[in-house]
């Protein structure tokens, strides 16, 4: 019985990272300079490498690739647990408010720091993470305390309260940007729109870690996930300390979050795409989900980044909007769908 599902799985995997190996050879070879398979290998490989080629593959291309794949595979991933912990298929990390406290911790440390901080700068670029998680902590607490109601998290209230708190932080993040002086303001202006054109090897290194450790850490806990999907009696009934690994799971999620907004600003809506459609793939076990889930991010981000980056040359349209052109729709309809079964 298992079977199949296992195969399943394991073929749309394949299929899911070679349509991210064939998104990532395009964006790799086409551009404003573009650049053919056998100079990509002979680079890569350093066989009679070229200064122009080295350049724009390994100080522009590469790096903005890597950075698209790492925040879209962790967004995913975050996204896919907030919803399980939830059990609101309309929640997401950017929708939430988590982006935005993360967000908006970082833009208060550049208005603090004005004119100390470099964007290239080691302490600034390792700093940001975790301004991001505390950021994306504090945000996480008030909803949690507005949404918290006859002792049961509700899921309406916590869409609300998300949405709320969440744009009063883009409030104060875009007052501070506005306060800025030219330099700082740039560097404010790429997280409160969502790019990665500034995506650098020193960004990769900041990042990494924090995917490295929490990523693991919650496909670990998968199984604890789909209890999550049960009543509350039904969990403690098989012995799951319900609050204390909703609150690990949680916490692991803000982390991946604040690392991916440290680095691409805050991009919305992949972690609300990407586990409907890990879902709609695999089904809704998580050993299964939260892989795909992770592909499906990857994929989304490093598409819409080469669309935004192409599309509408000479001008680059920053990836946050790209994604939300394509996610707006899609939350539509799926609150459009919810009301349609709430109703029925």
């Amino acid at each position: 019985m298992h079977k199949p599902t296992n195969r399943r799985f394991v073929l749309i995997l394949i299929s899911g990272l070679a349509l991210i190996l064939v998104t990532s050879y395009i964006s790799l070879t086409n551009g404003t300079f573009d650049i053919g398979i056998g100079d990509v290998i002979r680079t890569l490989l350093r066989i009679q490498p070229q200064p122009d080629h080295d350049l724009v593959i390994f100080e522009f291309r590469l790096p903005r690739i890597v950075i698209a794949l790492l925040v879209g595979a962790g967004l995913g991933m975050a996204g896919a647990v907030i919803q399980s912990i939830t059990r609101n298929g309309l929640a997401d990390p950017g929708i939430l408010g988590i982006n935005s406290g993360a967000g908006a911790a970082m833009v208060i440390f550049l208005f603090f720091y004005q004119g100390q901080i470099r964007s290239d700068g080691w302490l600034s670029i390792l700093a940001m993470p975790l301004f991001g998680l505390m950021g994306g902590l504090i945000a996480a607490i008030l909803i949690y305390i507005f949404s918290w109601k006859n002792g049961r998290l509700e899921s309406q209230r916590l869409l609300l309260t998300g949405i709320a708190i969440g744009s009063g932080l883009s409030a104060v993040s875009l007052y501070l940007t506005l306060k800025m002086n030219p330099g700082d303001f740039e560097m404010a202006a790429v997280w409160n729109m969502g790019s990665i054109y500034n995506a650098n090897w020193k960004y990769i290194v900041s990042t990494l870690p924090w995917l490295v450790i929490l990523i693991p850490l919650i496909a670990s806990k998968s199984y604890i996930l789909d209890l999550f999907q049960l009543d509350e009696d039904s969990q403690i009934s098989v012995g799951v300390a319900s609050e204390k690994e909703k609150a690990m799971l949680l916490l692991g999620s803000i982390g991946i979050v604040s690392a991916c907004v440290s680095v691409s600003g805050g991009i919305g809506f992949v972690g609300l795409m990407a586990p409907h459609i890990a879902r709609r793939l695999v089904g809704h076990a998580h050993r299964h989900m939260l892989p795909v889930c992770s592909v499906v991010g990857a994929l989304l981000v490093t598409m819409s980044d080469y669309i935004g980056k192409t599309v509408f040359t000479p001008s680059e349209l920053p990836i946050g909007v790209v994604i939300a052109i394509i996610g707006v729709p899609y939350f539509i309809f799926l609150l459009y769908r919810a009301k349609g079964r709430t109703n029925s």
